[in-house]
């Protein structure tokens, strides 16, 4: 499929080839051609749930179909960590269904994707193929979230460079803090164990009592059991099961309180939501990666991963690789302190060897504030590869509102982000002018998820 170059190039990455203009310019070559094909991708998750998106391609006689294969493949990437699955099924071309079971298998480009998600649903990962008309019909679940705010409770989200613990009455912060650990380099579970029961341990000397604990983290939890996390990528095997899929429920049954674990970026749109008194957000935190979640147009949540992290937003041969996955132009090089680190060299900034993720961030964040233009340059080209991404959210959410959060946007960057993101959105994509991108106060977007996590638990 052909790359189109961005109206607003972000400045410090010239190359970046925007998925959504790629996207957008593929379905009107498609519909000009005379020669569309319907086609439809269906996403089976647990319990029978099914996710179904619907699109054109080119018919298989068609000189160009080949260019039907690049499109498919970076769409079914982009499904697959939007809203999950261990089947999928495409319903149109055959050409287009066999090369989706080749990419998407243990032997093929995609095997991280095939294992990762066959490892969340316990399922053998599988690709099917039917024609257009007998596609499976969609099956969608929305499930309301948190917003509980009585009485005393703790909220605590565990990010990958710091963890941030908040105590709650009657939905008003009386204690707050942040302190930097290292989760994904540890193997040992009790590191895990001791930091989180810590946490909530600090947090309660400032409530009269404790009703509940709510839990902000990355990764994907069923029933209050860790399934898949990054932040416990490096404890063995056959210690994760015993010792880390149990943490949390353990953790509530020690501090002998109601606790509720929820995915990081669901709490992030929950606490946007909460907020600014709307629906139909999205949540995007920027800090050691990329969070995402989504409320509805009725308040609630979806049931889909939300792991925009590994989602293509980038569509150029050469992008910047995600170090887990090995995928290449995903959403964490472009929304993280990944994407700070990365765009530091091309800024002219020299950052300490060795030293933390996180700690590099702040150095950015320390010439920001000294008004370091190099810095500068740095959020303004976050900014516009933001608006470029919200504009192909937007192709895959009912969106309204966006707020973006997390130690990214602290401080002056924030703001910087913020309005070359808006501009890509008014200048490029006038039809989505009316999406709004907000930005909390500084308190807020550093333990704002926090406090919301707060109100997951119904007490």
């Amino acid at each position: 499929m052909d790359l189109i170059k961005p109206g607003l190039e972000p400045e410090l990455d010239p190359g970046f080839a925007p998925a959504v203009l790629a996207n957008r310019a593929f379905r009107s070559m498609v519909e000009r051609s005379g020669a569309a094909a319907p086609l439809k991708i269906a996403l089976e998750r647990g319990g029978g749930l099914r996710s179904v998106y619907e699109t054109v391609v080119l018919s298989p006689d068609h000189p160009e179909a080949a260019k039907n294969l690049r499109y498919v493949e970076r769409l079914v990437k982009f499904l697959l960590w939007q809203r999950g699955g261990w089947k999928i099924t495409i319903a149109g071309p055959a050409p287009v269904a066999d090369f989706i079971r080749q990419v998407y298998s243990p032997a093929g480009e995609r095997a991280f994707d095939c294992e990762f998600m066959g490892g969340v649903y316990g399922q053998t990962f599988t690709v099917e193929h039917c024609a257009y008309e007998d596609a499976p019909e969609p099956n969608e679940s929305a499930v309301p979230v948190g917003r509980h705010l009585e009485g005393c409770r703790i909220g605590f989200d565990a990010g990958a460079s710091d963890r941030k613990v908040a105590a709650v009455i009657d939905g008003e912060p009386v204690f707050s803090e942040e302190v930097p650990w290292d989760p994904r380099n540890q193997s040992d579970p009790e590191y895990h164990y001791s930091h989180i029961r810590d946490a909530f341990r600090r947090a309660a000397e400032h409530l009269p009592r404790v009703d509940a604990i709510g839990v902000s983290s990355a990764g994907i939890y069923i029933d209050n059991r860790v399934r898949v996390a990054s932040l416990f990528r490096g404890v063995p095997k056959e210690l994760f099961e015993e010792k880390i899929a149990p943490l949390y429920i353990n953790l509530g049954r020690e501090m002998g309180v109601p606790l509720e674990v929820a995915n990081d970026g669901d709490v992030t749109a929950l606490a946007g939501s909460m907020s600014l008194g709307v629906n139909r957000v999205l949540g995007i935190a920027m800090g050691s990666s990329e969070a995402v979640g989504y409320v509805d147009a009725q308040g609630n949540i979806t049931g889909w991963l939300n792991e925009l992290a590994f989602a293509p937003v980038d569509y150029r041969p050469d992008a910047p690789a995600d170090e887990w996955s090995g995928d290449i132009g995903c959403g964490v090089q472009y929304f993280s302190q990944q994407a700070v680190i990365r765009l530091a060299p091309a800024a002219g900034l020299s950052l300490r060897e060795g030293s933390m993720p996180g700690d590099r961030l702040a150095e950015v964040q320390e010439y920001m504030k000294a008004g370091d233009e190099r810095a500068a340059a740095i959020f303004r080209t976050i900014g516009r590869f933001l608006g470029y991404g919200v504009a192909h959210y937007a192709d895959f959410y009912d969106l309204e509102h966006v707020l973006i959060l997390g130690r990214v946007t602290s401080g002056e960057g924030g703001q910087i982000v913020l309005d070359c993101a808006r501009e890509v959105l008014n200048t490029e994509f006038p039809g989505l002018s009316g999406i709004t991108i907000n930005l909390p106060d500084e308190k807020s977007r550093r333990v704002g998820q926090a406090v919301a996590a707060a109100s997951l638990p119904k007490v």
